[in-house]
């Protein structure tokens, strides 16, 4: 399903992806950067409250591993909704827009998705030359930026039938514990969520994004999908993550870039 790269920037690649000839991809880790101490090593977050020049050196090293400009490394405001934006062009870091999903069908253009826990999820329609990239946490994903990331493609001509998309690494269903009321939101919105749910004890349960993000990426009208794996918070090593962080009594976590380009 995935391979880890030994050479250069470590970066984890889809097998699906890594088929497409005109498609560049990667999943990267935490691995291979200059920033320190909580942020250590390959953040890629301006708004971590790590270094700047840290984040751009990081962000410059990605782009080289991807075979793009440093300025062609774009990502979002992300905010947890469902908008998604189309790119004709890279933007200037001020005019940073805020949106969860970003699509294009331009060359060189490198779409970049920050996580710490919340999944990467990256599309890709070779024939019509149109890729897609979304932030899915549980709100993204329950109010709908699969289903607005494919619609936005769509937009642009692809179709359902020929995309493909993968699930980055993201926090796993054995270390997502939540509240039983956590449950009752998902249960508002479609009772077929609740297979998500694992009851664990009488006030707590084990919540299954990546298994939600599946059945969404399917009901967009996509054929085909593929989970990366990994779970954010037990891979101390390889993954930043915001709960793992937090739970340690931390205020400060980096983040993971994951991106997808059409080649030149």
């Amino acid at each position: 399903m995935r391979k880890l790269d030994s050479f250069d920037l470590p970066v984890m690649r889809s097998k699906t992806l890594s088929m497409l000839p005109n498609i560049e991809h990667g999943f990267f880790t935490r691995k291979g950067g200059i920033s320190t101490g909580i942020f250590a090593s390959l953040n890629c977050g301006y708004d971590s409250g790590d270094k700047e020049e840290n984040i751009a050196e990081n962000r410059r090293r990605v782009s080289k591993r991807l075979s793009i400009s440093p300025h062609s490394l774009i990502s979002a405001h992300q905010v947890h909704g469902s908008d998604v934006v189309t790119i004709e062009k890279p933007w200037e870091r001020n005019n940073t827009p805020k949106a969860d999903g970003m699509v294009t069908n331009r060359k060189g253009i490198a779409l970049g998705i920050l996580t710490a826990d919340c999944a990467p999820v990256l599309f890709a329609d070779q024939t019509q030359g149109v890729i897609g990239a979304c932030h899915a946490g549980w709100r993204g994903t329950l109010g709908g930026i699969i289903c607005s990331t494919v619609l936005a493609m769509e937009a642009l001509g692809a179709k359902p039938g020929r995309i493909k998309a993968v699930i980055g690494p993201c926090i796993a269903q054995k270390s997502y514990q939540v509240e039983v009321d956590f449950l009752d939101q998902f249960l508002d919105s479609d009772p077929e969520f609740a297979q998500y749910f694992i009851n664990e004890d009488k006030g707590h349960m084990r919540f299954d994004l990546s298994g939600l993000i599946e059945l969404m990426i399917k009901r967009s009208g996509i054929i085909f999908s593929e989970s990366i794996g990994h779970d954010n918070f037990t891979a101390t090593e390889t993954l930043f993550s915001y709960r793992r962080t937090t739970l340690a009594g931390g205020s400060g976590y980096g983040r993971s870039i994951s991106a997808i380009a059409l080649r030149d």
